[in-house]
């Protein structure tokens, strides 16, 4: 087969698939940016075209503002705690001789849980009257969602908690890749355990730590569901995220145009995070490639 006929091949592979995706992400995406530049309220019957009017409220919104700083805030602590924890979890399981099968199936059981289980499971636990914590320490349960700090934090715990071992995972694949001889080597010469680690385990593990920081920020960025079932974004509207702040204004104000607004600034966000850890990945990757 000649290069233009395998061009040509691959081509027409492609074209289903683009269709495809055109209909399912590239239809809806541009139809909320359309949406996002009209005022339309339905249930008032108010339907204007805006432009950028949606736009410069939310410029002018302080709780745009404080979602957004609450997001921001999230994502970067809680994939930070994931990945300190997810490295040595991931060099455990690596290492690890005897019931190797049986643990890692330990480990993945909070990831296997669906986040709405999950952090249900915790908001018992921290219920104020009947809870473990409250068991534990009397009169302590009923602050910890009762205070924005604490509740907060009470929500990336439940995330930390849950993605910690999707983390470990990634981490434990590009463990694996890595030759054993390179540190059988670097042991015969003396080398102590931590130099192996920070001299050969930790620079060829780069890629993979790269790859978990990106699926995670990605993922960590459009939080709802555990914020969602622990405070719905209270006391007030302290903790509450970008992706809950477009559901309330979307489908409990009513407010198609501006919650259409934020839901398209958030995937504006998602997209510069993605952009900005595959661009770190690509050149982390570029002089490993080069001869």
């Amino acid at each position: 087969m000649s290069a233009r006929s395998e061009r040509r091949l691959g081509a027409a592979l492609v074209v289903p698939a683009g269709a495809v995706l055109a209909i399912v992400a590239l239809g809806p995406l541009l139809a909320t940016a359309w949406l996002s530049l009209r005022h339309r309220v339905p249930v008032l019957g108010e339907d204007r075209f805006l432009g950028l009017g949606n736009y410069r409220a939310l410029a002018a919104d302080a709780r745009f503002w404080g979602a957004l700083a609450n997001t921001a805030y999230f994502t970067a602590l809680s994939v930070a705690l994931e990945l300190l924890l997810a490295v040595p979890l991931a060099l455990a399981l690596h290492h690890v001789g005897r019931g190797r099968g049986a643990l890692r199936a330990a480990v993945l059981v909070p990831w296997i849980l669906p986040t709405v289980v999950a952090a249900k499971l915790w908001a018992l636990l921290l219920q104020p009257d009947l809870g473990l914590l409250a068991r534990l320490w009397p009169g302590g349960a009923a602050a910890v969602l009762a205070r924005p700090t604490l509740a907060l934090h009470a929500a990336i715990l439940v995330d930390v908690w849950k993605t910690t071992p999707f983390a470990a995972l990634l981490l434990l694949a590009g463990l694996q890749s890595i030759p054993e001889d390179l540190a059988r080597a670097a042991r015969v010469d003396g080398a102590s355990a931590l130099r192996v680690f920070r001299s050969i385990t930790l620079p060829l593990l780069r890629p993979a730590i790269l790859l978990a920081l990106l699926f995670r920020s990605l993922d960590a960025f459009r939080v709802f569901d555990v914020v969602f079932v622990l405070t719905e974004g209270g006391p007030g509207h302290t903790t509450e995220p970008l992706s809950l702040y477009a559901y309330k204004t979307l489908l409990r104000a009513g407010s198609f145009g501006l919650g259409a607004a934020i839901s398209l600034v958030t995937f504006l966000c998602v997209v510069a995070i993605g952009l900005a850890w595959l661009s770190a990945l690509g050149e982390r990757r570029r002089p490993e490639a080069s001869p």
